[in-house]
């Protein structure tokens, strides 16, 4: 089976390559709730000057409470949120102009995560699996922490593409993140003889009756978790990392005597260091959820918390990756379902003001991967309202990603119900300027 999916990797590589593909994993943080655009990485003077002010329709604009500095050589201007995270913004490029089609959580997360706003589809970790194969037989090919089932989902591609979820937390024993994989009850001598006669019934029943996709998948799965028992358990356990490398990720200072990783903070930093140690292992889709950021009111406590949470366990991600030579294969992308308004939401007090949805301007960001870093693509309006120039729409960021991993997303196609059905639908264009 294993081999099965390296040689289907080879074929789509050969038929569907794109011009571009330096990436061979992804690593997505979803920012689930729908980050501030025009507090984090997209400045807007203009909306500072008319703060309090009556615009667009009789609300009240609302500037944002944070500093924005120019990082890097690049010079790109990012929020004072992000200290840590801003050292890295020449290796980032940052879209400014993203947008999406309804500012619903539920449509809008779906959309990001499958590429559809109704229809159940497979999820882009998915279509990143069933294109590029297993790098590892041991491992599943597409692992999440955390978030939605739909987010994950593979819907009508062959059930090996089905992201597998990881309730990961600091503290747990391997054993314990990757739940029904070692029989407390027969050793795996006998574990491998019963799956074996599993595949010989199967193949028997393929070849006598019909084939039966469901029956093969399960089987799979068994197959998946028996390799699973070792090489996937020891993939969590980060007490074999360095103390100066878990410190990294958990942001507390290397000369403590010990790294606890506790606290929200901890908790992301060793996510992002399970992230890491699972595409060394050859896993090519990792998804860290990150929920929390639908900033209604409060926004400037509440966002301020939530950048820091943030701010040093992917800064840490970003350091580690370059210092071990993964950065140049491992794509990073960052960014929510969709952005906020420039205005307070419900026209709420100055002294808890917060962010309605907006679903026509939002910003996310890429790096690694063969992304062309240190450059900003596409601007909002001068208030941040709506996306203007250089427009990149959800479809168009599936294709750029896809591109950097060298498909062509028209052609990475999967027939189902009588039609080639792709990530992209029918639309979609790559970002050429983002892709060195």
């Amino acid at each position: 089976m294993g081999m099965g999916s390296l040689a289907l990797a080879s074929m789509l590589n050969e038929a569907h390559a794109a011009p571009f593909g330096r990436a061979k994993h992804v690593i997505h943080i979803f920012a689930a709730g729908g980050p501030s655009h025009v507090d984090t990485f997209d400045p807007k003077p203009e909306l500072t000057r008319v703060d309090g002010k009556s615009v667009r329709g009789g609300a009240v604009a609302f500037g944002s409470p944070f500093k924005f500095e120019r990082r890097g050589n690049s010079g790109i201007e990012v929020s004072e949120l992000f200290p840590k995270l801003g050292e890295h913004v020449d290796d980032m490029a940052i879209i400014r102009s993203l947008w999406t089609d309804i500012p619903d959580h539920g449509i809008a997360s779906r959309f990001m995560n499958t590429g559809s706003t109704q229809l159940p589809k497979p999820s882009l970790g998915s279509w990143v699996l069933y294109g590029l194969g297993s790098g590892n037989k041991n491992m599943p090919g597409f692992v999440s922490l955390g978030g939605q089932p739909e987010w994950r989902q593979a819907s009508f591609l062959p059930g090996h593409c089905q992201g597998v979820n990881v309730n990961y937390r600091p503290g747990m024993r391997p054993d314990e993140a990757l739940l029904n994989i070692r029989s407390q009850f027969t050793p795996m001598d006998q574990q491998r003889k019963q799956l074996d006669l599993a595949n010989k019934l199967n193949a028997l029943h393929s070849e006598k009756l019909q084939r039966n996709e469901q029956l093969e998948a399960r089987i799979e799965s068994f197959e998946m978790a028996f390799q699973m028992q070792t090489e996937a358990t020891d993939a969590f356990d980060i007490s074999k990392e360095s103390e100066a490398t878990r410190a990294l990720y958990a942001g507390i200072d290397p000369n403590a005597p010990r790294v606890r990783g506790s606290g929200r903070n901890g908790e992301l930093g060793m996510k992002m260091l399970v992230a890491r140690r699972l595409v060394e292992r050859g896993v090519r889709f990792v998804q860290i959820n990150h929920g929390g950021w639908d900033h209604h009111n409060n926004l400037e406590t509440s966002l301020r918390q939530k950048c820091g949470e943030l701010d040093g366990p992917v800064a840490a991600l970003l350091t580690d990756l370059k210092q071990r030579g993964l950065l140049n294969d491992t794509l990073i992308l960052w960014g929510g379902e969709f952005g906020r308004t420039v205005t307070r939401d419900r026209n709420g007090n100055v002294g808890n003001a917060g962010r309605d949805h907006n679903g026509k301007a939002a910003c996310c960001w890429m790096a690694g991967g063969g992304v062309k870093g240190g450059i900003v693509h596409g601007s909002t309006d001068d208030l941040g309202a709506e996306s203007v120039e250089d427009k990149v729409h959800v479809h168009d960021l599936h294709a750029t990603i896809l591109a950097l991993l060298g498909f062509d997303h028209t052609k990475l196609t999967f027939g189902y119900n009588g039609r080639d059905f792709r990530l992209t639908d029918n639309f979609g264009n790559v970002v050429k300027e983002v892709i060195a």
